[in-house]
């Protein structure tokens, strides 16, 4: 018997060939390790890699699985995440006699076990050795990259209107910390705080991230910030769009993501843009 993440029995008789992902990072993770003919099912939001994703059926959200279609799809296991998934969804499909593998992924060191018991469940641990190896030495460089820095005090956005903000147990904060932040909202409540952009900006961040996924922040959104011109951030023009699904995809872009927001962190910003 096989547990899962959140320690959930999980029923395999045999290493699983139709594959049913709800998790958009995990899709791509199944695809970079060389699994991608078992994966017969992905939500609207799987969208790497996209010539090979564009075809698949797809059941719908993250949030919202067309529960019906999973069933007729015959999967014989399906992939979810704690915070992405619902957890009556989880339920309806396990009650239904599927089995369903749910992760939960809060930080890179999580990343990189879960990831590898994945790669073990489904049989996949040699082709999957070379992106968790990368993974591990990057890890390692951050670590020791950053022991030469003090921390940037650091606020990174996934919202506006109204203005959110990475917070505690979260993937995202642990990656911008091994690479050199400090998270300026951690005292403040919830893994996602809220609040009004004037009281954001008084915790005095160095640095400030907008991302492009969950909300599109562009080149438009800078202006919000004009009138906060005595923030060290916007003082300084450390106010950097970066790319959203580096910051909180994990698996084949957690390396590269340690790799980008290490170097931006580290004053070596380039244009001012994180990218893949």
């Amino acid at each position: 018997m096989i547990i899962d993440a959140i320690g959930r029995p999980v029923a395999l008789t045999a290493p699983p060939k139709r594959i049913i992902s709800l998790v958009p990072s995990l899709t791509e993770y199944l695809f970079a390790i060389g699994l991608g003919e078992r994966v017969i099912g992905i939500t609207e939001y799987c969208v790497k890699p996209a010539d090979a994703v564009a075809y698949l059926p797809k059941v719908r959200g993250t949030k919202n699985p067309d529960r019906g279609l999973i069933r007729d799809l015959q999967p014989d296991l399906v992939l979810a995440a704690k915070e992405e998934n619902r957890e009556r969804d989880i339920v309806a499909l396990a009650e239904a006699g599927i089995s369903v593998y749910v992760t939960d992924i809060c930080s890179i060191a999580d990343a990189l076990r879960q990831l590898s018991i994945l790669a073990n469940v489904l049989e996949a641990k040699t082709s999957a050795a070379t992106l968790l190896a990368d993974l591990q030495k990057a890890l390692e460089q951050a670590n020791t990259a950053r022991l030469d820095h003090p921390p940037l005090r650091t606020l990174t956005f996934i919202w506006r209107d109204p203005w959110m903000a990475i917070g505690a147990d979260t993937y995202a904060d642990d990656l911008l910390q091994l690479c050199g932040a400090k998270n300026v909202v951690l005292h403040l409540s919830g893994r996602y705080p809220r609040a009004p952009l004037a009281e954001f900006l008084q915790l005095e961040p160095e640095v400030i991230l907008l991302p492009n996924e969950p909300y599109v922040f562009t080149e438009k959104d800078l202006s919000a910030f004009t009138p906060f011109g005595n923030t060290p951030a916007v003082q300084a023009g450390r106010v950097y769009l970066c790319d959203g699904e580096l910051l909180t995809w994990y698996g084949p872009r957690s390396a590269e993501a340690l790799r980008t927001f290490a170097n931006l962190l580290l004053g070596n910003a380039g244009d001012g843009y994180a990218k893949e």
